[in-house]
């Protein structure tokens, strides 16, 4: 995208309030179709490795801007980013793939894959993959691409081992995991290079021997 999207989130989170976003729409409705045209080129690019990408769409795949704030504390209105989520199954699917996110504040810009928000049911499914294939989710993980790519999980952990697991289980870090997810860090001005959906899609192919271990566990029969 241009950098004029930077400008346009700085204002919206200085002025997140439905006047302000309808007298501004027309920039909105230009920066996210922008947003669209370059998913289309992640998509593109990253299918070359993952298939099942193929059928995707950068409009399918990115989210609306509107907040849902029945359950929060925040009532703003609006999304102070733009992003989009690629699974095999579509962005609202229960399964592992990633999440591509762009805004003024630094904490929102980064290509996050895994497993997000799991229920209780896939998450012990889970456990039990990890436990039983040990030795092929540590080769997984030991691979130095995703290790330079992808270096630290990220999101949501217990701060102690699971009921009914041993408290020093080899596998006690995964274990603790709420959210099977790492992170690619970028910078904002990373989404206004001519080539970052090339760039984005190059790096997420780190991820996909995990996503597919975490897709294969939670389907198998």
């Amino acid at each position: 995208m241009d950098k004029s999207y930077i400008e346009f989130l700085s204002q919206l989170s200085e002025n997140n309030n439905r006047p302000w976003f309808q007298a501004n729409k027309a920039r909105y409705d230009e920066m996210r179709a922008q947003w669209i045209s370059e998913m289309d080129r992640v998509i593109a690019a990253a299918s070359e490795w993952e298939p099942a990408y193929k059928w995707l769409s950068g409009k399918d795949s990115t989210f609306r801007v509107y907040r849902d704030t029945r359950f929060s504390a925040d009532k703003t209105p609006y999304k102070t980013h733009i992003s989009s989520a690629l699974s095999p199954r579509g962005k609202s699917a229960k399964m592992a793939g990633f999440y591509l996110s762009a805004g003024f504040e630094h904490d929102w810009n980064g290509i996050y894959a895994g497993l997000w928000n799991p229920d209780a049911a896939a998450l012990k499914k889970l456990r039990h993959a990890i436990v039983d294939n040990a030795d092929e989710f540590e080769a997984i993980l030991a691979d130095p691409e995703l290790q330079r790519l992808f270096p630290e999980w990220c999101g949501r952990a217990l701060k102690t081992i699971p009921k009914g697991w041993d408290r020093n289980h080899p596998q006690a870090e995964y274990l603790r995991l709420l959210d099977i997810g790492r992170q690619h860090t970028v910078s904002r001005e990373f989404f206004t290079l001519p080539d970052w959906p090339e760039q984005a899609a190059a790096a997420m192919k780190a991820m996909k021997p995990l996503n597919d271990f975490i897709n294969y566990s939670l389907f198998e029969e």
